[in-house]
């Protein structure tokens, strides 16, 4: 008989994605692992294609009727990578032995606010994996994975002729405006490249795309509010290049091995969860030295100090370099 272990991970894209080295080094290191995942109905597609998980379950709108699914399944082992009151209630009724992922809350509060760094120099997808420790589950060095059912393949084909020898992800998507790079800073990149740009976002990012539309310089596709997560993540698996904020498209990138540029606003590589093992050629863009940074390890609407430095000040010569080079 298997040994059933659920995982836990309600959160966002990026979190999803992180748990990936988790998900196969249980499955491939431990012979007799069932994986069973619960997590939101949005990532449900996330995480459908994964070949390491054997059954995928989602948090209804009643915790408890959830939980009463989950006491069906007789686990032998939770593994609770999100840690919140809710993972607990479920591990406190399910009974099973647990191991829980440390989220070092009162040092990520010393970094952004007191700035006082004693964060561990470990990416979080090292900090997920030592929840295995017990198992004797060691990072097998593979990096991040993401899984594209077949039918959420974009078709290149549809895209113009001119973007079949490659083109730039612009990812403008941020889930707080504090971790979104302004508007302003494509403009030189887009006017002065000679190359195909495509912007990919939520609906929350057209405002963003109309207004880069609007320069009108013929080399930029605007997909943003019109694919599902997973044709996105198609078109940054087929780009390039790919620049993108500190949000889940820039993890997915990594799983697919891309060479990054990744931006960085209020928030810092030092919370651990810069892109992992990302394409040769990758950099990380950040202002360094302010001394309101980080201000949150999230994010905020607008900037507290409302001058938004973190953002403003990159210094834009640097992205065409990169991209000119890296093209």
């Amino acid at each position: 008989m298997k040994t059933k272990f659920l995982i836990i991970r309600f959160s966002s894209i990026g979190d999803i994605v992180l748990t990936s080295p988790v998900i196969r080094c249980l499955k491939t290191q431990f012979p007799d692992a069932e994986v069973h995942f619960l997590t939101k109905t949005r990532n449900a597609d996330l995480l459908k294609a994964n070949p390491h998980i054997d059954k995928i379950l989602l948090l209804g709108d009643s915790l408890s009727e959830t939980i009463r699914v989950l006491r069906t399944e007789k686990y032998d082992y939770i593994i609770d990578l999100h840690n919140n009151l809710r993972s607990l209630w479920v591990k406190l009724r399910l009974r099973a032995k647990s191991y829980s992922y440390n989220k070092l809350n009162l040092r990520k509060l010393f970094l952004t606010r007191f700035k006082f760094n004693i964060m561990p120099e470990a990416h979080i997808v090292d900090r997920n994996l030592k929840t295995l420790s017990h198992f004797h589950i060691i990072n097998d060095g593979m990096g991040l994975e993401h899984f594209i059912p077949t039918e959420d393949e974009f078709n290149l084909s549809d895209l113009p002729e001119s973007f079949s020898n490659g083109y730039v992800a612009l990812v403008l998507a941020g889930t707080y405006a504090t971790k979104k790079m302004p508007t302003e800073k494509y403009k030189n990149l887009i006017s002065r490249v000679d190359g195909p740009f495509v912007l990919l976002g939520g609906k929350s990012e057209r405002v963003m795309a109309d207004q880069i539309l609007s320069w009108q310089t013929g080399n930029v596709i605007d997909f943003t509010g019109k694919l599902r997560i997973n044709q996105s993540a198609s078109l940054v698996k087929n780009a390039r290049l790919v620049i993108s904020n500190d949000t889940g498209l820039m993890h997915i990138a990594a799983a697919f091995s891309k060479k990054i540029l990744s931006v960085w606003g209020n928030t810092t590589p030092e919370l651990g969860m810069y892109p992992y093992l990302p394409g040769e050629g990758s950099e990380i863009l950040e202002v360094k030295g302010l001394s309101c940074r980080p201000c949150s390890k999230l994010g905020y609407h607008e900037c507290p100090k409302r001058h938004f430095r973190c953002m403003n000040d990159l210094p834009e010569d640097r992205i065409i370099d990169w991209v000119k080079r890296e093209f």
